[in-house]
């Protein structure tokens, strides 16, 4: 891993089980960009855990990113819709908004204020190194990088520490992100002769990261996810179009063959079961019994998720309302952090 500062130590990381164990005291922040729907990578990748954890009694703050809609493309398309089209995906995979805070970054003018003092506490240099911007620029619909791309990590820094989060779920991709809040909490804190904000743990899963139809990494913006609303059969044309190899015997060697374990894995996962487990099951069947396999397990897995999505979508009142009323209690703790941040740089 890459940090953004070779004086930057080591992040130690936080597990799910551990928090599990201890939940109380833990604030978390984590939320995703409204650039579509969301997806089983994104499902099995944080989603379940963050369902998992309100459960447990943590604190849980979602951010609907719609400003940073803006960091890879010239202008969101239908913001508004797309948000609530997020907080659909968000309570029918089992958020509870009586318990949750979801709100969109364009609601929360103080935390984006924070964005300013924030930047004067990195150099160019660290943010131009930083590994997930280049990933992102690398798969940018832009002709140029722009200052939103650029200060990205910046931006998720202020989403963080407004509330002043003390865990983040990341997978490892995300650590060297991560790893600019940590250094803006410790340079802000020591320049300012203060403890104002706690520096930040990532919360890695054991989830494995899951491949897409075309054995890349799941995504959005790469057109080979399998959304949580699609229907059976589009899930079924989806999964008909995953790419495996030549070989008829079936076996998981994510090294060897990534195309087939990518769908073992994801089977495994929906049936909560071993992927070697799995690929035995399906022994000589080939690529056409194993995507038989995986299309059942999905489709049976998502059923009550896709049941409860297609209830709510059909009054959208509560999800503005859910929008709404976490707006206000966003609102409520980034106003009072700027006062802190101000009263700290004697800007009171």
């Amino acid at each position: 891993m890459q940090t953004t500062t070779s004086a930057t130590p080591a992040v130690g990381h936080t597990t799910l089980d551990e928090v599990l164990r201890h939940p109380e005291g833990h604030r978390i922040l984590t939320g995703d960009r409204p650039t579509g729907p969301l997806h089983l990578g994104h499902y099995f990748g944080t989603l379940k855990n963050r369902v998992d954890l309100q459960a447990a009694g943590v604190e849980l703050l979602l951010v609907v990113a719609d400003y940073q809609t803006l960091t890879d493309r010239d202008r969101a398309d239908r913001p508004a819709e797309a948000a609530e089209d997020l907080v659909l995906d968000y309570l029918a995979a089992g958020v509870d908004p009586a318990r949750a805070t979801v709100f969109t970054h364009s609601s929360v003018p103080a935390l984006n204020q924070l964005m300013l003092p924030f930047l004067s506490l990195v150099s160019v240099a660290e943010l131009s190194r930083n590994p997930t911007v280049k990933d992102e620029i690398a798969h940018s619909s832009q002709a140029a990088v722009s200052g939103l791309m650029f200060t990205y990590p910046v931006h998720q820094a202020a989403d963080i520490l407004f509330c002043k989060a003390d865990l983040v779920p990341v997978g490892r991709d995300q650590l060297p992100h991560l790893e600019v809040t940590r250094t803006i909490a410790r340079r802000f804190n020591e320049r300012y002769a203060t403890e104002l904000f706690p520096v930040p743990r990532p919360l890695l899963s054991d989830a494995p990261l899951l491949l897409g139809t075309d054995g890349g990494k799941m995504s959005k913006s790469r057109g080979n996810a399998i959304p949580l609303g699609a229907t059976e059969d589009r899930t079924a044309k989806l999964i008909r179009s995953a790419t495996t190899d030549a070989s008829r015997h079936i076996s998981y060697d994510p090294e060897a063959r990534p195309g087939v374990s990518g769908l073992l894995r994801l089977a495994a996962l929906c049936q909560d079961r071993d992927p070697a487990a799995v690929a035995a099951e399906i022994g000589d069947g080939g690529a056409a019994a194993l995507k038989k396999h995986v299309t059942e397990a999905v489709n049976e897995y998502l059923r009550p998720i896709r049941a409860r999505r297609a209830e709510l979508a059909e009054d959208r009142t509560l999800l503005r309302t859910v929008l709404t009323e976490g707006a206000e209690r966003a609102n409520a703790l980034a106003d009072a952090t700027l006062a802190e941040v101000r009263h700290a740089m004697g800007m009171r």
